[in-house]
């Protein structure tokens, strides 16, 4: 496919993502009727739309109007790129822009729109993160780094560095934590790489790492909200007894498949299976949420969210810890984390769940803001008496 046959196929999906089809059906579908399209096309194309998606309000703004084509005009605007190239008309390129396009150049005319932020979200971000908002806000629409996480049960980190250079990924320190590695290149070979398949590395964002790193000593852990399992393994690679749960069960389906390549043996305990069970020394629950911290990942989360469904995730979350502290030791501890960047889903669920239940406090939180470095993130701890 030419540059400009990459443009018209993100437009097309772009249109059909303003239609209301989910991002990565969209996706799918067009791949699927793209037989002609090679990996370096649709690894194109899909930068090209959630590139665009990151960036919804202010490409609407620079390229005149909401359709696929507008806000790509607007995208490539924004980047510099040379639209008469792209948009020529031939090789199943675009049509060429109109005069009207062309002499279009119009910034964002609305803060929100400025910083691809809808409206109420941008108080609540404002409330939140005061003087960072807006910083925050920007940095969500840019792509998000590749982190690895080094399994040390497997090798060191200059193993792991070493064996993935071997297979063309290249990687450098990441601050957040000890174990965490930025993939400079070749990303998209990581999961065919030598050092993933043996185990030696994980995908896991450099946050999320640096949240369990604050997870010390030994005994049995509970990962009560454990999804694909990436903290599970994190902690059972730091040496815990891990028992992983999950509300949804097919959320953790290739969590056995990951434990076996990383050495680990985590248990997997269906909700009637947790009453049975001793209680842990340490639970996690890494709640439901906005996911706001890792809006460059997932755009379309952005656009969707509502008021009414941020107050179901709330509910859910006070639901969450109000069941979890159940299942903790007395003298153990409450790991309650979320991806948010939010305080209502963060600090204000702790300051509740704390006054609800008497001989329980909050001895330490920790924020990860976005950068470069890795997503927005939060952990608190709390502690049974």
């Amino acid at each position: 496919m030419t540059p400009g046959a990459r443009v018209a196929a993100a437009i097309e999906i772009l249109d059909q993502v303003g239609a209301g089809t989910p991002v990565e059906q969209a996706l799918t579908r067009w791949a699927r009727g793209s037989r002609y399209a090679g990996s370096k096309d649709r690894a194109a194309v899909r930068d090209h739309v959630y590139d665009t998606m990151r960036q919804w309000r202010s490409a609407a703004a620079l390229g005149g109007g909401e359709s696929g084509r507008a806000r790509m005009i607007g995208r490539l605007r924004a980047a510099g790129a040379d639209l008469d190239a792209l948009f020529s008309g031939q090789g199943h390129a675009p049509a060429p822009l109109t005069d009207a396009e062309a002499a279009r150049c119009a910034a964002a005319e609305t803060r929100g729109a400025a910083l691809d932020m809808p409206d109420w979200l941008l108080e609540q971000f404002d409330a939140s993160l005061g003087a960072d908002a807006e910083r925050t806000a920007l940095a969500l629409r840019d792509r998000a780094p590749v982190s690895v996480r080094v399994n040390l049960a497997r090798g060191s980190v200059e193993d792991a560095a070493h064996a993935l250079a071997e297979d063309g990924v290249t990687t450098s320190p990441n601050p957040r934590a000890a174990t965490a590695r930025t993939v400079l290149e070749g990303a998209r070979r990581l999961r065919v790489s030598g050092a993933y398949n043996s185990g030696l590395v994980e995908l896991q964002d450099a946050a999320s790492q640096a949240a369990m790193a604050q997870i010390t000593g030994q005994g049995r852990a509970l990962d009560y909200c454990a999804g694909g399992g990436g903290k599970a393994l994190a902690l059972a690679a730091q040496g815990w007894n891990v028992t992983a749960h999950d509300a949804e069960p097919a959320r953790m389906r290739d969590l056995p498949a990951r434990a076996a390549r990383g050495g680990h043996d985590i248990r997997i305990a269906p909700t009637p299976e947790l009453a049975e069970l001793p209680r842990f020394d340490v639970v996690l629950c890494d709640a439901p949420c906005s996911g706001s911290g890792t809006w460059r990942r997932a755009p379309q989360a952005k656009w969707d969210l509502t008021p009414d469904r941020l107050t179901e995730l709330t509910v859910l979350q006070a639901h969450i810890l109000d069941t979890a502290m159940g299942y903790v030791l007395d003298g153990g501890a409450l790991y309650y984390a979320t991806c948010s960047a939010l305080a209502q889903e963060n600090a204000a669920q702790v300051n509740a769940v704390t006054a609800r239940h008497p001989g329980w406090r909050c001895d330490a939180d920790w924020h990860w803001s976005v950068d470069a470095s890795g997503d927005g993130f939060y952990l608190a701890r709390l502690l049974r008496e």
